[in-house]
């Protein structure tokens, strides 16, 4: 059928044209975070097809048009030409539904086309466009190199965001067919700064708790202690952004309602969700086989241990409140742990009980930061993803001080421990740490109660002028005590 009003006929791709995400692998994570248990579901719908696995995940899940990332430059230029008369049609791979949703959402397409009987990828989309508007009845905007059959038939080639090789394929076919080369939609941030962004290389500073029992062993002067303990911190960031990247995954609409969060590569399309896919397995392994490579086994057990509970973290126990803020502060302390396994310097029971309520106190904090944002915005149900209401985060401030002061009267309890006098020639210079440690979480929870706190108090303290300074201190005041009696 011929286009029998003579109007241009605009026909764009979704996934990864109109927005820089792609729907089938958003609904495979929603999917997860929702049915965590029916992993083997997937794998099963998936040896019966890729439209059997469409069809089933749109039955149970619909990414939210409202929050998916698109392409706003493609976007404008589409309104403007359909207030200059274009037909305007989305014809993409994705089950109809989801399709029907977002044109629905965006109101300016005139038809949609989706998958139903088939999958409408590459020539089954050409045979579909030909039939319905003839050969060169249509201008089409796509990314990858499915459409590059679909380009054949077009009369205009657009492209947006495309993959490698796309815009040297697309002049190839430009050549080929004769059709004429259209406009390019790029609105893309640099892709090496996104992928530094999303594996979060910034969030690997946290590691550095690693070398706290070489710090508390008075060994950090030994050279083969140090280098096992930067191999054991690139082994935990290497994990890390493991999960980080499967848990941006799992999380992608929540963070999308974040203030911060939805700049996230993930989160924002910057960095394409299959490349985390293929990066998740990759770091991972890399991680494990150094450690087993490298370090002590045991340490290994403790970088398998922090993997799995970060896991479980990330699918269910973020969730339940008071459990999530005492796993992310057993998640602090396992560095500790497994640094000490590392450098097989061990972990007294002083070292792992200050760590226990100093990170406790910065676990609340982290919720404190994210229920005052929720409460200045006016919301008043649970913070998304949480079981937590912005109401509650008085309480929160109440149980967060009280752990951080218990850690002052903790580190106390050791200075006036007579065995600490091994260690240390000046018991008494050691006192000046308690009012520097007071100081320090009393700023903390002041500026998360001005709205000042970063998300992550951790990475606050390792970026905050004021807390080097006192971190730097502390420790100052520790090494004078160990060689001035």
């Amino acid at each position: 059928m011929q286009n029998p009003d003579n109007k241009t006929v605009l026909v764009v791709d979704l996934d990864g044209t109109l927005i820089r995400s792609d729907l089938l692998i958003e609904s495979i994570f929603l999917f997860l975070r929702l049915y965590p248990l029916q992993f083997f579901s997937l794998i099963l719908w998936l040896f019966k097809g890729k439209v059997f696995l469409k069809r089933r995940l749109a039955d149970l899940v619909c990414p939210s048009p409202n929050l998916l990332p698109y392409n706003k430059i493609l976007l404008d230029w589409l309104s403007e030409s359909r207030n200059k008369g274009s037909t305007l049609v989305l014809a993409t791979a994705s089950d109809i539904r989801l399709a029907r949703s977002i044109a629905k959402h965006l109101a300016i397409f005139d038809d949609v086309l989706g998958t139903e009987s088939i999958n409408l990828s590459s020539s089954n989309k050409r045979h579909a466009l030909v039939e319905k508007y003839g050969q060169r009845g249509f201008e089409y905007v796509g990314n990858s190199k499915a459409d590059i059959a679909v380009w054949e038939s077009a009369s205009v080639i657009h492209i947006a965001n495309p993959q490698c090789g796309v815009y040297k394929a697309a002049n190839k076919t430009h050549e080929m067919h004769g059709n004429t080369m259209g406009q390019i939609f790029d609105d893309r941030p640099k892709y090496f700064r996104s992928a530094r962004k999303a594996i979060r290389i910034h969030q690997w500073s946290k590691n550095v708790l690693i070398f706290l029992p070489l710090l508390a062993s008075h060994r950090f002067f030994e050279i083969p202690l140090i280098q096992i303990g930067i191999t054991a911190f690139l082994c935990f960031g290497l994990c890390a952004s493991s999960v980080y990247l499967l848990n941006d995954l799992l999380d992608i609409e929540d963070d999308r309602l974040h203030v911060s969060k939805r700049n996230r590569p993930l989160a924002s399309g910057a960095f394409p969700m299959i490349h985390a896919i293929f990066l998740i397995p990759l770091l991972l392994g890399i991680s494990f086989s150094l450690a087993l490579w490298l370090l002590p086994l045991k340490f290994t057990f403790y970088l398998l241990g922090y993997y799995l509970l970060t896991m479980a973290y990330s699918f269910w126990l973020k969730r339940i409140v008071m459990i999530d803020v005492v796993s992310l502060a057993m998640l602090y302390s396992i560095r500790v742990v497994a640094g000490g396994a590392a450098m097989a310097l061990g972990t007294t029971f002083w070292v792992l009980t200050f760590c226990l309520f100093i990170f406790l106190s910065l676990a609340f904090v982290k919720r404190y930061t994210e229920l005052f944002h929720a409460r200045s915005k006016g919301l008043l149900d649970k913070t998304s993803g949480r079981g937590y209401y912005p109401t509650d985060f008085e309480m929160l401030a109440s149980l967060g001080s009280a752990s951080g002061y218990i850690s002052v009267l903790v580190l106390a309890l050791y200075i006036n421990e007579p065995t600490t006098g091994l260690l240390y020639h000046s018991q008494k210079m050691l006192w000046v740490s308690c009012p520097l440690l007071l100081f320090w979480i009393s700023r903390v929870w002041l500026l998360a109660h001005r709205g000042q706190m970063n998300d992550d108090p951790i990475v606050f303290a390792l970026r905050d002028k004021v807390s080097r300074v006192m971190v730097v201190t502390f420790l100052l005041v520790f090494y004078l005590a160990a060689i001035y009696g």
